[in-house]
């Protein structure tokens, strides 16, 4: 039984993972991430999930995040950045190739303390 459970898990973590390429610098909750190519890891079976995003081996940036549907698979993978009033960008959504759901970086997780969640 607990072999059913790790290998389930294992697979469940396994299934959590993508790449990603930014051609400009962005930032993510408060890290500058530099252009160029990312893995991403996320921990949560959603919709609220933690987000871990590496530059090879190493952890570069943490955010909550949350796993919304999409109406069409993605064509590839996409990173969503958004320009600042600023003029700084900002990472905001990650999309996977073939997958119907995108990451929505920054999303904080629902809590049951005052202040509740918006649509």
């Amino acid at each position: 039984m607990l072999a059913v459970v790790l290998m389930l898990a294992a697979s469940a973590f396994a299934a959590n993972k993508g790449a990603f390429q930014l051609n400009n610098a962005a930032s993510v909750n408060g890290t500058q991430l530099q252009a160029g190519d990312y893995s991403v890891t996320w921990v949560g079976d959603g919709p609220d999930v933690q987000l871990s995003i590496m530059k090879g081996r190493k952890v570069v940036a943490q955010t909550p995040a949350k796993v919304v549907p999409v109406d069409q698979a993605a064509g590839s993978n996409q990173a969503v950045v958004e320009r600042n009033s600023d003029g700084s960008a900002s990472l905001k959504e990650l999309r996977f190739n073939g997958k119907k759901f995108a990451l929505a970086i920054g999303a904080a997780p629902a809590s049951g303390g005052a202040g509740g969640t918006s649509n």
